[in-house]
């Protein structure tokens, strides 16, 4: 009889896994369609990013972390960026010196498309770039929320010695 009982729990059990895999799937589509529904973008800024901005080449610009004297500083340190266009950001360091591409809130405001470094490419959500000497990256990101965000490097020193920047997002 203990038998029968613990084959029919481990079939019941079973069923009821197999039963539920669906449904998990179905939450969490369900999920992810009602964050999408909340994210902060503007219906202007929606319709550019499925009526094909991204198959629109981007605005190139260029950043240097450091140059080849070793200066602690960006450059340039000041960009300007428009909410809902594309940009391809090009990230270099010069110098003998690791340094970071660190902006927190202006990364928490875009929708990274992609950064490229060597040949790996990573998607998804950034909010810092580590530049070993000699580094270069690419990222390629469409601005969502426009706003002015603070730029530095976050080594020890760095900032403190002037590494240190603004973006500003305008609609």
């Amino acid at each position: 009889m203990t038998w029968l009982v613990k084959t029919i729990n481990n079939y019941l059990y079973q069923f009821f896994l197999d039963w539920l895999q669906p449904l998990r799937h179905i939450y969490l589509i369900l999920y992810l369609l009602l964050y999408m529904a909340f994210i902060s973008t503007t219906p202007a800024m929606a319709a550019n990013l499925s009526g094909g901005l991204l198959k629109q080449p981007a605005t190139e610009i260029t950043v240097s972390l450091s140059n080849s004297a070793n200066e602690l500083k960006f450059e340039p340190n000041h960009l300007e960026l428009v909410a809902g266009k594309r940009y391809q950001l090009r990230l270099t360091n010069p110098s003998q010196l690791k340094h970071y591409f660190t902006a927190k809130d202006f990364a928490d405001g875009i929708w990274t498309q992609k950064v490229e470094a060597g040949k790996v490419e990573i998607k998804g959500a950034i909010h810092e770039l580590e530049l070993k000497p000699g580094a270069e990256a690419e990222w390629v990101f469409v601005p969502l929320k426009s706003g002015k965000y603070s730029l530095r490097c976050p080594i020890p020193g760095h900032t403190e010695a002037g590494m240190t920047g603004e973006i500003v997002v305008s609609n």
